[in-house]
Parts: structure tokens; C-alpha cells; sequence
């Protein structure tokens, strides 16, 4: 047991270590409610844990074989009270869990928007196989994996998927939320601070699932307003063309961005006008070819 504990101390310090990702260190109000509902109802479930574990230990302590004023009742069978106890505490916490639950779920919903006085930022997002790609309609940019948002500004997520079931998920910021393809569903986050928070695909998608994550930086709106400028002066266009292409499968995709984007292909791609990507190409040896831009 010691040599066991000795090997698995190690692990629980690198565990310390992803602090960056964690959801106890919020970012944002969703991510802060988020944080409450967890921590409220660890304090609810320890009200039937730990009286359970200190019954144990005093029950184990009492009834010892040196205790001669324990009573040895061999014809007990029944109890009302005991009953009652038993049951009542395991019932109490159930309801205060569920309702805790069925509050948050509905004050959190994805799609209800923030209560800020600003408009939000709408920014659209695609899951592909295997990177994450951002639209600004309103700017005309895109990105991929990587995005920029203002601090204290709401951001209203548009996502959908251009091949199978994805989850977009920044743990500092809030609730994750799945993409699927041929529909489109809406999340609402903000950032409150500036940083650069950790987003990840949280849901399993193929071979380069692992490494389908990306960074959303939170800066201030007037180097917000400046970035966005600085990507339309770098050219690129983004059209249905340039999709295609970057909707073939590919792993370790560098981020990079266009400054500008044909009108309407976030729509195009959720009503499969711009059909989902065939998968990789097969070679003669029925092997995948790896596509252009791949990193091995």
C-alpha cells in the first residue's frame, strides 16, 4: 500500500498542475454559477456522507467486544424510528440535489441569453474533423482554432458540426454544449477577465480528438476593435471553394484566420448546402492519405 500511495502521489500533483482549465477558477458569470450548483451540492451530499462515515466509526467503536454495557439484542428485527431516519436523510438530500439541479439547469440555459445592457458578439462556430472553426459575421472574419472576444461583452455562440457529434466545451468559462450536423444550437457565454482560456472538443470524435482544442483569448474591446482590424488588413477569403478544402480531415492544424468570409456559409454548412466532408482520401493500399497540412 505505501509503494501504491508513492506512485499515484506524483499523478495527483500534475492533476494540481491543470489548474489553467479548471472549473473552480471561473471566468465568467456562467462558469461562476456553474461553480455554486458543483459546490452546493457537494456541501448537500456531504450532509448524508459524513454522518454516515462518523455512524460507522461509532457504532464500530460501541459495539466492540471489550464494551460489556453494549446491549446484545440477538431478536431485534424491526424499528420504526431507526426506519425513519434511515430513510428520511437519503430522501431530504434527493430533493434539495433535484432542485438545486432543476433551478440552475433552467436559470443556465445555453440559449437563454445573458441580462447585460451590451449587445452580444455573435460569433459561429463549426466543428471539423479535426479542428475548431470560428466565424464573426458581423466583422466578416474567421479563424481557426482560435478566437478573440471582448471582456464584459456577452458572446452569443451559433455551432454546428460538418461531420459527426462534437461537444464545444471552455471549462473557465461555462457550460459545454454538443454541435451537430444539419442543426445548429446556441450557447451564451462571457469573460469577464482578460486571459486566455483552454476550450476543448469534450466528446469523443475520432482519431484526432485529442488534440481538438484551442485557445479563446479575452482582451479589452478597444484591442478587440484593433485585432479585428489587423485580420481584415491580412487578407484571405474564406468562401465555399476554401471550405471544402479545409473540411477534409486533418490533425494538428495551425491556427490562422481569413478577413473575409463569404455571406452566409455558417448557414450554407447547417443546411448542408455545403455538403459534410467525405472523410480522407483512400490510398491504393486502403490506408488514409493524409490531406494537405496535416502534422504527423
Amino acid at each position: 500500500m505505501p509503494e501504491r500511495g508513492g506512485r499515484l502521489l506524483p499523478l495527483l500533483l500534475l492533476l494540481g498542475g491543470c489548474s489553467g482549465a479548471s472549473i473552480l477558477r471561473p471566468g465568467g458569470p456562467i462558469g461562476a454559477n456553474n461553480r455554486t450548483i458543483l459546490l452546493d451540492s457537494l456541501v448537500i451530499m456531504l450532509a448524508i456522507i459524513l454522518p454516515t462515515m462518523l455512524a460507522t466509526l461509532a457504532f464500530a467503536w460501541w459495539f466492540r467486544a471489550g464494551n460489556r454495557k453494549a446491549k446484545y439484542r440477538p431478536a431485534f428485527v424491526y424499528s420504526g424510528r431507526i426506519e425513519l431516519i434511515v430513510w428520511s436523510i437519503p430522501l431530504l438530500t434527493i430533493l434539495f440535489l433535484s432542485g438545486l439541479i432543476w433551478i440552475g439547469s433552467h436559470a443556465l440555459d445555453p440559449a437563454k441569453p445573458l441580462a447585460e445592457k451590451t449587445p452580444p458578439l455573435e460569433v459561429q462556430v463549426v466543428s471539423l474533423d479535426w479542428k475548431w472553426l470560428f466565424v464573426y459575421p458581423a466583422q466578416g472574419i474567421a479563424t481557426l482554432n482560435g478566437a478573440v472576444v471582448p471582456t464584459g461583452v456577452p458572446v452569443r455562440f451559433r455551432l454546428t458540426s460538418a461531420s459527426v457529434m462534437n461537444s464545444f466545451f471552455v471549462p473557465r468559462l461555462g457550460s459545454q454544449i454538443y454541435t451537430m450536423n444539419g442543426m445548429a444550437t446556441t450557447l451564451h457565454l462571457q469573460a469577464d477577465r482578460p486571459g486566455s482560456y483552454y476550450g476543448q472538443s469534450a466528446h469523443f470524435s475520432g482519431d484526432g480528438f485529442s488534440d481538438m482544442h484551442f485557445r479563446l483569448q479575452a482582451v479589452p474591446v478597444a484591442e478587440f476593435t484593433r485585432w479585428v482590424a489587423g485580420v481584415k488588413a491580412a487578407g484571405g477569403l474564406l468562401d465555399g471553394r476554401a471550405y471544402r478544402v479545409l473540411a477534409r480531415q486533418s490533425q494538428h492544424e495551425p491556427a490562422k484566420h481569413w478577413s473575409a468570409v463569404q455571406p452566409g456559409l455558417f448557414d450554407m454548412v447547417v443546411a448542408q448546402h455545403l455538403p459534410p466532408a467525405p472523410g480522407p482520401e483512400q490510398g491504393r493500399d486502403g490506408q488514409p492519405q493524409i490531406s494537405p497540412g496535416t502534422a504527423e
